[in-house]
């Protein structure tokens, strides 16, 4: 196995590229600013230059990777059109790639509620409803796929048990960005989180559970 991380340089992506590194996985990760990446990430991460938007860029990017961890996310602007290109259109280049190139899996980090159209952060230029747009996307293209939707992120983490659920299920909740990068991570050795959508949050008053168990009961 080989991953592939876009968004690797985010507080999420970099978790996951931590989590993969500390499990002897291959990394290559595409990033935008090299000098930057160099200061944040592991030193055995493969830096490739890069941006989702060009897909001549991710083409030549990815090289022999095996699996993809897309954990991109527009940034707040003033650009009304940012989550259309960084949440759709960037994760659709990801993903046309990855047909072409036969990725065994392909994993994307979305967020909770996004089928909720009148959810507030939708006020911020329909962020959810893109990232819907692009997790559709990726159903129907054939490739083997996990989505991992999150509740609130916190950079801390902490030892609550994680709930998983499936599609829809889950409104509410916060989640440590290092509980998700370990989901991200796990979901590629699971036939059980193959083709799913994994909700996720954690409470300190949820029973723990194997990653299989969490899996399998999606």
């Amino acid at each position: 196995m080989k991953a592939f991380v876009a968004g690797a340089t985010g507080e999420t992506g970099r978790r996951i590229v931590q989590e993969l590194v500390d499990r002897q996985i291959p990394v290559r990760a595409l990033v935008r600013d090299l000098t930057r990446a160099r200061a944040i990430l592991p030193a055995e991460v493969e830096l490739i230059a890069g941006d989702v938007l060009d897909l001549r860029s991710i083409t030549q990017a990815i090289g022999d990777s095996t699996v993809i961890l897309c954990a991109t996310g527009a940034k707040p602007s003033l650009d009304p059109t940012g989550p259309y290109q960084v949440d759709y259109q960037g994760t659709k280049n990801l993903v046309d790639v990855a047909k072409d190139r036969d990725i065994q899996q392909f994993v994307f980090v979305s967020s909770l509620c996004v089928s909720n159209f009148f959810h507030p952060l939708n006020l911020f230029w329909l962020i959810l409803w893109w990232k819907q747009q692009a997790e559709q996307y990726l159903k129907t293209s054939g490739i083997n796929y996990t989505i991992v939707r999150p509740g609130g992120l916190k950079n801390e983490d902490n030892s609550d048990p994680v709930i998983m659920s499936g599609a829809d299920t889950l409104f509410d909740g916060s989640i440590a960005r290092q509980k998700v990068a370990r989901v991200c991570v796990e979901s590629l050795t699971s036939l059980q989180a193959r083709n799913k959508v994994l909700e996720i949050i954690s409470t300190p008053t949820a029973v723990a559970k194997s990653w299989e168990d969490l899996f399998s009961g999606v």
